[in-house]
């Protein structure tokens, strides 16, 4: 779930290592993650990316939304997990959400609110989901087409998981947060998609929403400096028309304003010393990792 935020994401207060808190900038307190906080991580990363593809299995033409949220439900019961939805009450909500996953459908990209509607052949849904096992959080999104794809609907979900793939690259230790975000930018200026800077991503780790926020858009060598121990959730999401966003009457489903599709790919990631540890990935689940 991607927070809403302000574009002062340049400004941190400290990091905490230990307990050691290292004074920065003002506003943010930044804390960096051990490798076994980091492996712990991993196990509900991993979790969490079976759920996905457990739900993207069965999300076909005539399958309610609701039938896939009451199968969440199921799995994060049976795994002895805790949703990091509900009950969620940000700002820019209207009260507390009372699901476990976001199911977002055609022109609707973020918090999409689980409700009574039949997919249909074509449509593109966007899941996302949090969860908490053992007190550490992961977090991860996937977009995917029901039943007989269109092209144009392919090419928007792989614009958002080549800018994935790009700002997962550029979480090198030395680097900076601007680099993700110029990263992440880049491939959407490289598809025509404009990019919507109100919501992205987000640190996270024993809460669903830490910082720093992470904006899809940015300019290099700008910001944080990246530092092994630092979690974060990478979340590249495009509307093929516009950057605009409009909010349903339920608070919560946020669309694109010009009614144009929407796709959406998330990734929980640590920066270690070389390149970033996915910790949601599907290769590392297939592979047994």
């Amino acid at each position: 779930m991607a927070p809403a935020y302000p574009d002062w994401y340049e400004n941190t207060a400290s990091l905490r290592y230990g307990g050691i808190f290292i004074p920065l900038r003002r506003y943010a307190v930044l804390e960096l993650k051990t490798p076994r906080e980091i492996a712990a991580m991993d196990v509900t990363g991993t979790f969490i990316a079976e759920l996905l593809d457990d739900l993207a299995g069965r999300a076909r033409p005539g399958v309610n939304l609701l039938e896939l949220e009451v199968r969440a439900r199921e799995l994060i019961a049976e795994r002895g997990a805790q949703s990091c939805y509900w009950d969620y009450a940000p700002s820019f909500g209207r009260g507390p959400f009372r699901n476990v996953i976001c199911l977002s459908v055609n022109d609707a990209v973020l918090h999409g609110l689980p409700h009574d509607y039949v997919l249909a052949d074509g449509d593109l849904l966007t899941m996302d989901i949090a969860v908490s096992i053992d007190g550490w959080v992961a977090d991860s999104a996937r977009s995917i087409i029901v039943g007989t794809p269109r092209a144009e609907d392919r090419r928007l979900i792989t614009a958002t998981e080549e800018a994935l793939a790009a700002g997962i690259a550029a979480a090198m230790p030395g680097n900076r947060l601007g680099d993700i975000s110029a990263a992440i930018g880049a491939v959407a200026a490289d598809y025509g998609y404009p990019v919507n800077t109100e919501f992205g991503g987000h640190g996270l780790g024993r809460t669903m929403h830490e910082d720093p926020h992470v904006p899809n858009l940015g300019r290099p060598g700008r910001g944080l400096k990246l530092r092994p121990g630092l979690t974060l959730a990478l979340e590249p999401w495009f509307a093929a028309g516009t950057d605009r966003i409009v909010f349903d009457p339920d608070g919560w489903t946020i669309r694109s304003a010009d009614g144009s599709r929407t796709a959406h790919s998330e990734h929980t990631i640590a920066i270690t010393d070389g390149a970033a540890l996915v910790l949601t990935s599907r290769e590392r689940v297939t592979a047994g990792v």
